[in-house]
């Protein structure tokens, strides 16, 4: 369910193209998003250029997330997707180390008791205490993702939701002592509801891409079941793949 995204191909275009790739790029930085770029024709006899090469420079930015094509209207500036490494980094680091301010809202937060799907996740008793908590996370002010998220109470002791306001992982380490060690996450498409489009500031009818997983601590307990709705505009997944090896199966004669 990874999707791959190919790389900018810029190194390898002719230098007229290449050319126009930074002309195109300088365009770009004077629009606002959405803004339609003006037509072929026009930039072809401003930039002194075959259409052909236009073509082949815009199509690198089409490939690239920077423009998008509308059959019948036009191409328009479009803001890039953030692409999300699949791993165990929290979203405020993720953010900041793509040069973008976090931020953080508190949707709900309550503690109640496990009932048996949340203790099977959380590989602890029913009946345990938890803490549920819904946040919307923000980069540079703008709404990315709704997360949901459950804790084992035992590990938090204390916790209350004006401490989680940023990186829930900082939290977990500096306060309780607990280092995040590895987890497991499931990644599918799917369609908002009503109320987590709201939040999200789309349409109901905006695909977005949802993640559940478990992560473990260093004393290999269940510390965190997260259910997380990215927004499938603005949100691209990256895996690293790399080839396992496997035992050759020995010829059997029958």
């Amino acid at each position: 369910m990874l999707e791959c995204y190919p790389r900018g191909m810029h190194g390898s275009l002719p230098g007229k193209a290449a050319e126009i790739r930074a002309l195109l790029l300088s365009l770009i930085d004077t629009l606002p998003e959405g803004a339609a770029l003006p037509p072929e024709r026009e930039l072809a006899v401003r930039w002194n250029v075959a259409r052909m090469t236009l073509r082949r420079a815009v199509d690198e930015l089409v490939i690239e997330e920077l423009l998008v094509r509308r059959h019948g209207s036009g191409t328009y500036t479009t803001r890039p997707k953030v692409a999300r490494w699949l791993g165990m980094i929290g979203f405020s680091e993720d953010i900041r180390r793509r040069g973008m301010r976090p931020g953080t809202t508190m949707l709900e937060f309550r503690h109640q008791k496990a009932e048996r799907a949340a203790a099977r996740r959380l590989r602890i008793p029913v009946g345990d205490p938890i803490i549920a908590f819904t946040r919307l996370r923000l980069a540079d002010d703008f709404p990315m993702v709704v997360e949901r998220t459950t804790l084992p109470a035992a590990y938090v002791p204390g916790v209350e939701a004006e401490d989680l306001n940023g990186s829930l992982y900082d939290l977990l380490t500096n306060r309780y002592g607990i280092d995040v060690v590895s987890g497991t996450s499931r990644l599918e498409p799917v369609m908002p509801d009503a109320k987590t489009a709201g939040w999200l500031d789309i349409p109901v009818t905006q695909p977005c891409l949802a993640t559940h997983g478990i992560s473990f601590d260093s004393r290999d307990r269940v510390f965190e079941y997260t259910s997380a709705l990215y927004r499938g505009d603005r949100y691209a997944f990256t895996t690293e793949l790399r080839m396992t090896q496997t035992p050759r199966s020995r010829a059997t004669s029958f």
